[in-house]
């Protein structure tokens, strides 16, 4: 009686839960364990109760062997993605540092880094989906018009979606023919700024105030790269109409042979900068051109240390950097007299003893007012 009693009580609890899973696991493990395990979990463990229930030995057994079988699968493919991390990039360093034995050991880490992370991503990609093919084929799903419906779906994407067919293909040569790399700074689609990341759809750059863009390679028709191989000092200087050039050019020159001598700069330093021409008859200024190589990605900086030494040998030697201005020539004596003689010079910095007039002042009797009534 009371054994009676203590079983329908157990089933009064399962029916709480109102579960046909519920059910069935209580007739496959029995009173005992089903009341353990109900009380203990509650509600909690029915997700889980379908992993645990078999009808008998036969499917108890297929399940047991399909899960393994899946954990198998799933344990493979972390396995063959942890190798491929790292069998990937001593791959591709061997054969890269063999086809760029010229080149700067900074170009060679940036194209090894650039195509084991491209190619590392894909490999996960392709392993995903391969995985999930063979996981739903172990789960009973036949697969077969699956693969034929995306075949389809991928014709219609590459139709209707033909800006993500170029953008693939454009990453591809991007890659192969080695236009740009993580680390560079490079102009692509008319922005400018340094490679964050890089895969065959889109480029990643990140501009001087901090501002991130996301460039689709089917927009890249031009890819300027400023760090490839080696940069460049390219500078500018104007001095006065009056200076002597020769002796410009030599304070130049020396400034930039000790500059490239300093031990601080002397290793990102390839060629002193030195002055190539006078290139340029400005308004107010004649312009002297200075270049110098430099390692990638320090041209910039240089060139600010390289303006302040040079602005400070100036200085020293008195040579002038003329600047916009206003100049006003007043005679005297003219004035005096009441003949309009006040011009105005707007040559920007005009040189001494040159008096051009561009344009004419007033007269002292238009600035008098003539035909006010203060005259008559």
């Amino acid at each position: 009686m009371r054994a009676r009693d203590k079983k329908t009580q157990q089933r009064g609890r399962l029916r709480r839960f109102r579960s046909p899973v519920a059910a069935r696991f209580y007739n496959w493990a029995g009173d005992s364990s089903a009341s353990l395990l109900i009380e203990a979990g509650g509600p909690l463990i029915l997700p889980f109760l379908p992993f645990l229930i078999t009808f008998d030995d036969q499917l108890r057994d297929d399940a047991i062997e399909a899960a393994i079988r899946i954990g198998v699968i799933v344990l493979v493919a972390f396995v063959v993605l942890w190798l491929l991390k790292r069998v990937i990039n001593p791959l591709i360093s061997v054969g890269i540092r063999e086809q760029m034995k010229s080149e700067p050991e900074r170009e060679i880490d940036q194209r090894i880094e650039t195509l084991s992370h491209v190619l590392y991503r894909t490999a996960v990609l392709v392993i995903a989906v391969l995985t999930g093919i063979i996981l739903m084929t172990e789960a009973g799903v036949n697969v077969a018009p699956l693969i034929a419906g995306l075949g389809l779906v991928g014709l219609a994407v590459g139709f209707g979606a033909q800006s993500l067919v170029k953008d693939m293909i454009n990453g591809i040569f991007i890659l192969m023919e080695n236009e740009y790399s993580k680390g560079d700074v490079v102009t692509i689609g008319g922005i400018t700024g340094i490679v964050e990341d890089l895969n065959l759809r889109r480029t990643v750059l990140r501009d001087l105030d901090g501002t991130v863009h996301f460039v689709p390679h089917s927009s890249v028709d031009v890819s300027s790269n400023w760090t490839k191989e080696y940069s460049r000092i390219n500078l500018t200087i104007g001095v006065a109409y009056e200076s002597d050039l020769d002796h410009v050019i030599a304070v130049i020159n020396r400034v930039g042979k000790a500059f490239a001598e300093e031990p601080e700069f002397a290793p990102k330093i390839k060629s002193a900068p030195q002055v190539l021409r006078v290139d340029n008859f400005g308004d107010s200024a004649i312009d002297i051109k200075i270049l110098g190589d430099t390692v990638p990605l320090e041209q910039w900086a240089l060139m600010g240390a390289l303006r302040l030494r040079l602005k400070r040998a100036f200085d020293e030697e008195g040579i002038v950097i003329p600047y916009p201005q206003r100049t006003l020539h007043l005679d005297t004596a003219a004035a005096l007299m009441g003949v309009s003689g006040v011009k105005t010079v707007i040559p920007g910095a005009a040189p001494r003893g040159y008096a051009e007039p561009d344009t004419e002042a007033p007269t002292l009797e238009e600035s008098r007012g003539e035909g006010s009534p203060g005259s008559e």
